[in-house]
């Protein structure tokens, strides 16, 4: 299988890669077009901000060819996020891919932003992105932004209100967690990526 790991500047670019070569599947990363659009897989990992992001995406010309993909694509943490419409984190259009905001966590008592740790995750329907995921099964979390529950969310977590923590549609998918730190979970939910 030919997966690729699109180089958008994450620190988390070496953690997935491991996470996939325990799987079995050496991702090569690439930010070259022909290799991405060829690819039977594509993920786009991202820890950072929206702004810088998608501003390296436009410089290295994959904004069009993230849009134009067929084959099953997923953005990890803010990878999910630049699927979506727009990110308030600096007021960021993003690829627009899954028409959903990104918003900020509000500040509330006994709510520190950012959300990070394990936190539990909650299917909504039936998906093969979560075969096999069970009630109480736990991911891990590092985010100040998050996207709302819609009727493109899969899976949901609860930080001060339920938001999107597993989302679909089309060929796209978005994990706000990070399965490469989420044991055998995160192992589970990337081997469901690699067999769609």
């Amino acid at each position: 299988m030919n997966v690729v790991l699109v180089d958008a500047g994450g620190t988390n670019i070496g953690s997935v890669r491991y996470a996939l070569q325990r799987l079995g599947v050496d991702a090569e990363l690439t930010a070259d077009a022909a290799t991405i659009r060829a690819a039977d897989k594509v993920i786009l990992p991202g820890v950072g901000a929206a702004a810088p992001g998608m501003a390296r995406l436009r410089e290295l010309g994959l904004v069009e060819l993230l849009r134009s993909l067929s084959q099953p694509v997923l953005g990890v943490c803010l990878g999910m996020q630049l699927l979506c419409a727009h990110s308030e984190e600096g007021d960021t259009e993003c690829l627009g891919l899954i028409p959903l905001p990104v918003r900020r966590f509000a500040e509330a008592p006994g709510l520190r932003v950012p959300h990070m740790g394990w936190n539990r995750l909650s299917a909504k329907r039936a998906h093969p992105l979560l075969a096999g995921l069970g009630d109480d099964e736990q991911a891990y979390f590092v985010h100040s932004y998050a996207v709302p529950a819609s009727d493109w969310t899969l899976a949901t977590s609860d930080y001060g209100g339920a938001f999107s923590a597993v989302i679909a549609r089309d060929n796209y998918y978005g994990m706000q967690f990070h399965p490469e730190r989420s044991a055998a979970v995160g192992a589970k939910l990337l081997r469901n990526f690699l067999e769609l």
